[in-house]
């Protein structure tokens, strides 16, 4: 008899196991951009609370996200770059874009020697990167910031080494605001860097500017905040020094959305985007998914995220330092995710 009963005991041992192991399983894989990583976080823990769905998040960067999802290895990728003609066309399949949160790329530097936060401009800015511009007192930087004391010392430029999105906010700015730029290292995920040094991922470069005395980077919002990392005022379109906020990307949201065609497939930069209180290096972060989901119960598990995300997940982008979607956006998602098809694989 204690024999029987040891068989039992082990097969409910054994069960117990299956059941915790389905327990902790994740319903939906994404990989992909690192700007949105610190709200995707938030709203992945706070869907489950909600829904139970548990969403495993990789952040690996925009190309690795976009990689990932032409493979099919995720259930969604994610990028602050929307795919190129060429990329969309190596997936399998139609992929919509499902913008999510607005945010900013900012210029951080470590200069303990200015308490005043520096005012730069798209050329200032791309001629530092082009290594043009080598020292911080240099007469260009010097023009912009009457009054501050700016230490002869050098630049060191810090950029990111993976095909990065955060890349591409950049560059995009960089070659709309300079010629330069824009007929030499241009814009893309990953660019030939004439000068600096190199980090991975946003979390990177933030490591570096912040040890590195005299450093200069760019990183998404949240990330200079949460490091306590001085971000300069950038000239806009309309000739305001403006500071990166959620008021400022709001402005460069509502600038946007506004030249928006109802039939836009959302794949619209918000760089130098008009309007006085405009941030210039602004950007819409994106969810990319195939518009036949394989797999219906993931997909309609993927589909309720995103109406949750578009809709009640705003509520808290600005805790994060990230700004809602503008509604007439939000308006345009709900026909999108409304053309999702559920197509079982036979």
């Amino acid at each position: 008899m204690f024999s029987r009963f040891s068989r039992l005991a082990g097969l409910v041992g054994a069960g117990t196991l299956i059941v915790a192991s389905a327990a902790v399983a994740q319903d939906l894989t994404g990989a992909g951009a690192t700007f949105p990583d610190p709200i995707y976080k938030k709203w992945f823990n706070d869907y489950a609370a909600k829904a139970a769905v548990k969403i495993n998040y990789q952040a690996i960067g925009s190309g690795g996200g976009i990689k990932q999802l032409q493979e099919q290895t995720v259930d969604f990728g994610a990028s602050d770059a929307p795919m190129t003609d060429e990329e969309i066309a190596k997936a399998k399949g139609a992929v919509l874009h499902i913008p999510t949160v607005l945010g900013a790329v900012v210029v951080t530097y470590n200069l303990a020697e200015v308490a005043k936060p520096l005012n730069l401009t798209g050329d200032v800015v791309a001629n530092i990167y082009l290594g043009k511009i080598t020292k911080w007192n240099a007469p260009e930087i010097v023009a912009l910031n009457k009054g501050v004391a700016l230490p002869n010392k050098d630049i060191l430029v810090v950029h990111r080494t993976d095909g990065s999105g955060t890349t591409y906010i950049f560059s995009d700015y960089l070659a709309s605001a300079s010629a330069a730029w824009k007929s030499g290292p241009g814009r893309g995920k990953e660019l030939q860097w004439p000068v600096g040094l190199g980090g991975a991922k946003n979390d990177g470069v933030t490591a570096q500017v912040k040890q590195t005395p005299g450093a200069i980077g760019y990183v998404e919002l949240a990330y200079a905040r949460q490091n306590k990392l001085p971000v300069a005022a950038i000239r806009n379109a309309a000739g305001a020094f403006v500071a990166p906020s959620i008021e400022s990307i709001t402005a460069a949201g509502a600038g946007m959305a506004s030249k928006l065609p109802p039939t836009s497939d959302l794949r619209a930069s918000m760089v130098n985007a008009p309007g006085k209180d405009a941030y210039p290096i602004s950007a819409m972060t994106f969810i990319l998914i195939y518009q036949q989901q394989s797999d219906p119960t993931k997909g309609k598990k993927l589909i309720d995220f995103l109406k949750w995300a578009i809709h009640d997940g705003q509520a808290s982008a600005a805790t994060l330092d990230y700004a809602p979607l503008p509604k007439n956006v939000v308006a345009m998602l709900d026909k999108r995710l409304a053309t999702v098809k559920m197509v079982a694989l036979k």
